[in-house]
């Protein structure tokens, strides 16, 4: 049998000539904390390069106590206990002829590190593996691969400012930006594409800054303007619209892994998650700083801790709304997966948040997949189990609460009418008495009319409940009954913390050691971080703190590469949440550190990252272009030669088609829409009650990031265009290009009906002819009049259109301005803008 790899568990002394020796199960938590903290990052940084994994030289490795005890070509690297007889510890003091690290010596704290842990035994934390029953011991246990190579490791090293490089061509590059792009393309010997016309330019600029197309004015008035700075003209324009909120909210939410539900098999749901959107949406058109973007979902209630007292007025205190803003933040915790059941076992259900709340920290903020240490060391990157649970133990003190969102004096009021909510109580039992006392006969007329004289009261004591807080300008209670309130993190009574394991395997059955509340050991070393946290009551606030500190080597990357994507499809790093070693190398990482450093200096500020990304050469350039050198060398555009051509996500392609139809409603935030479903879409659901279709159909054409967000039912529109599977973050979306997506957009009765508004409002807007309707319909559509032979094509299928639908049946319920054509008009227009609906420019934007 081939011995199985060592998890988790034990500790080898390194001398071959002495037994292995247990050390987690005796030895003191210090022992364990000065190797995780200052030996491993040590070896890590000044040993490995030359005796790791990759390279041994003298035959020597320093990566595992077993490669130790080994040693090299003049034996053993270390003798436990006697550091003075130690090769190594000779070599670091320069003692002999050997002088290692042979760059420069070590300092005389990381020399005695060194030589406190070869004198304390050289011990070095290695892990058993779960055994199945029956299955014999090995003789030896063999140690794990090194966690990875932590000075190989890119996104750990500290943000540099590099000097922008020198290009060779003949044009001054427009922006820093350009620079760093065009020397890469002119040291490849790539060619760029030519700029891209600006009716492209302002389509694109309003797909990536506020996710609609722009109107038919908007594109003339920025085609007819020849001022130099009139492209930064609209993209201030666009970066001030609330519209800019909701795109940019969107993206940030796929991030966060956003849903109104939990999903598993009754997939409960989260009523208070939509205002974790709202927060979201508001924190972007604010151009919130993202460090305190950061600080308030981590730990705002330990930062910024208040409550909504008033002060004798109902006028509430400036301060005291934002930080009841940033406590809403933390509802980025509240949202994760949850398993019904698990709720009957306090242990699990514990177990189960903080896993989802120590990986998404990690996904979200770090940029860097920690879950791959719940159960062993990671096999790539240097995040130990310890590493993982302590991390987990920093949210062991937090829990989800709700926080009402109204003052004492509404609530007060809403107590003060808290009857009229019993009257509803008592109205309905009324009517289950009367259903139990007729049950199993006919009625007679009187008892038919003493119930529909207790529907009629049920009825009116429902209408008869306070909509809002009695007379104060507070939050709407919006008919629910119930205070409103918002599902953020608040505190566990320290008594009832349940102190967090090492897991074998991440069993929770299979606890080992306790771990306190820690920053993963190389990320303190990263950043010189060599403070203890605090506690269950400021662990998460020190957390926060320490990821925005303005030199730390992830937060920034992280966040201006996600930005970066948003512009072009793909970042710079193209796993947005894997910058470890089995992540994707950045493509320019002089480039990615550069507005890394800017980010910082600039206050954080996304819309200036914004600005700096969509006024260079290399934003503008076209998406059409061919080159063989180019499609030979770069097919996939690695080297930003040309523009990425982009599909339409679900919630855009959405709104894209509501806003052409003319039939979008703009209304912003609120509890989410749920839009009517054809009967064959609603049959998938398990349980259709959990569709309560919204009562306004005003409503069922907002924008698409107000529908809702169910785990277990998908709106079927987004599931067929790629919305993403939120369980947990998800970094970017995947594009597929499927059969079912082009039966939706033809087949689909709602499609259908915005075909219907599409051609009403081309009746409207251009009343004169049908070549005026047809030249209309590609401005509003593709912000381009349509070319001779398209014109000639679209007229010649309505016309045959028409003739088909003559014998046809006319439209069902169609839009006034629709009714007063010839119904086989009416019919092929309707026809010509479901079409559109269908070309590939509009369902792309390049």
């Amino acid at each position: 049998m081939i011995a199985r790899r060592v998890i988790a568990g034990l500790v080898l002394a390194v001398c071959p000539t002495v037994a292995p020796a247990p050390l987690w199960a005796g030895e003191p938590t210090a022992a364990i904390e000065h190797f995780e903290t200052q030996i491993r990052p040590l070896l890590a940084a000044k040993c490995w390069k030359c005796h790791g994994q990759d390279k041994q030289k003298a035959s020597l490795r320093l990566d595992s106590s077993a490669s130790m005890a080994t040693g090299g070509d003049s034996g053993p690297a270390v003798v436990p206990g006697d550091p003075e007889h130690s090769p190594m510890i000779l070599a670091i003091r320069y003692a002999d002829e050997t002088k290692m690290p042979p760059e420069g010596k070590l300092s005389d704290g990381e020399i005695a590190a060194l030589t406190h842990w070869v004198k304390g035994g050289a011990l070095w934390p290695a892990y058993p593996e779960h055994k199945e029953p029956g299955e014999a011991a090995a003789a030896s246990l063999p140690e794990p691969p090194p966690a990875g190579q932590r000075d190989s490791l890119w996104a750990l090293r500290p943000v540099r400012d590099p000097t922008p490089p020198a290009t060779q061509s003949s044009g001054q590059p427009k922006t820093v930006i350009d620079r760093f792009v065009l020397a890469k393309i002119e040291e490849l010997g790539l060619s760029c594409a030519p700029p891209a016309d600006k009716r492209t330019l302002i389509r694109r600029a309003y797909y990536d800054l506020v996710g609609l197309p722009p109107s038919v004015d908007e594109v003339d008035q920025f085609v007819n303007d020849s001022s130099s700075d009139a492209f930064a003209k609209l993209v201030d324009k666009l970066l001030a619209s609330p519209h800019y909120g909701e795109r940019w909210g969107r993206h940030w939410l796929d991030v966060a892994r956003y849903a109104d539900s939990g999903g598993y098999e009754t997939d409960i749901y989260f009523r208070n998650a939509w205002r974790y959107r709202d927060y979201v949406v508001k924190s972007f058109n604010d151009d919130k700083p993202y460090d305190r973007f950061v600080q308030e979902q981590i730990a705002a209630d330990e930062i910024w801790p208040d409550d909504l007292s008033l002060d004798g007025s109902y006028v509430m205190a400036k301060a005291k709304l934002e930080h009841l803003e940033a406590r809403i933040g933390t509802g980025l915790y509240t949202l994760g997966t949850q398993i019904h059941e698990s709720n009957m076992d306090g242990k699990k259900l514990d177990y189960e948040r903080l896993t989802d709340w120590a990986d998404t920290t990690g996904s979200v903020f770090l940029g860097l997949t920690l879950g791959c240490a719940r159960c062993h060391d990671h096999k790539f990157d240097p995040i130990s189990q310890r590493d993982y649970y302590g991390l987990q133990a920093v949210f062991a003190g937090s829990r989800e609460i709700e926080l009402p969102l109204v003052n004492g004096m509404e609530i007060a009021d809403f107590k003060q009418f808290y009857p009229r909510i019993v009257a509803v109580d008592e109205a309905r039992r009324a009517y289950r008495l009367f259903e139990q006392k007729v049950a199993g006969r006919k009625l007679t007329p009187e008892e038919e009319q003493e119930k529909q004289s207790l529907r009629d009261t049920i009825a009116a004591a429902v209408l008869a409940l306070p909509e809002a807080a009695g007379s104060s300008p507070g939050d709407r209670f919006d008919g629910l009954m119930e205070i409103p309130a918002a599902s953020v993190l608040g505190h566990v009574d320290p008594a009832l913390v349940r102190p967090v394991h090492v897991l074998n395997r991440g069993d929770l059955d299979r606890p080992k050691r306790t771990v306190s509340a820690e920053i993963p050991a190389i990320l303190r070393t990263a950043t010189g971080n060599r403070e203890p946290l605090g506690g269950p009551a400021t662990n998460r606030k020190q957390l926060a703190l320490w990821l925005t500190t303005s030199e730390h080597p992830l937060t920034a990357r992280v966040m201006v590469n996600r930005i970066w994507q948003g512009h072009f499809g793909a970042g710079l790093v193209a796993t947005p949440n894997d910058f470890g070693k089995m992540g994707v190398a950045p493509s320019h990482p002089e480039l990615l550190d550069w507005l890394a450093r800017r980010f910082v200096e600039q206050g954080w500020s996304i819309k200036q990252m914004h600005r700096m990304i969509m006024l260079s050469d290399t934003y503008q350039r076209a998406s059409a272009y061919q080159d063989p050198r180019n499609l030979a060398n770069d097919a996939d555009n690695r080297n930003l030669w040309r523009m990425n051509r982009r599909r339409l996500e679900a919630e855009t392609l959405w709104d894209f088609v509501h806003a052409t139809a003319g039939s979008i409603n703009l209304k912003m935030g609120g509890r989410p829409v749920v839009p009517q479903l054809a009967d064959d879409e609603i049959s998938a659901l398990r349980e259709p009650w959990q569709w309560t279709v919204s009562a306004d159909p005003k409503e069922h054409t907002r924008r698409g990031l107000y529908l809702i967000v169910r785990r277990n039912f998908r709106f079927p529109m987004f599931e067929v265009f790629d919305s993403p599977v939120n369980s947990v973050s998800s970094p970017r979306r995947d594009v597929t290009i499927v059969a079912p997506q082009a039966l939706w957009s033809l087949n689909n009765r709602r499609a259908f009906r915005q075909a219907q508004a599409f051609a009403a409002r081309l009746v409207r807007e251009a009343p004169a002819d049908l070549p005026g309707r047809v030249d209309r319909a590609w401005a509003i559509a593709l912000a381009r009049g349509p070319s001779e032979s398209e014109r000639s094509e679209a007229l010649a299928l309505v016309a045959a259109l028409a003739a088909g639908a003559a014998s046809a049946a006319p439209l069902e319920d169609p839009p006034a301005e629709l009714a007063k054509l010839p119904p086989e008009l009416a019919a092929a227009l309707t026809k010509l803008c479901l079409a559109i609906f269908n070309l590939n420019e509009f369902i792309f934007v390049d």
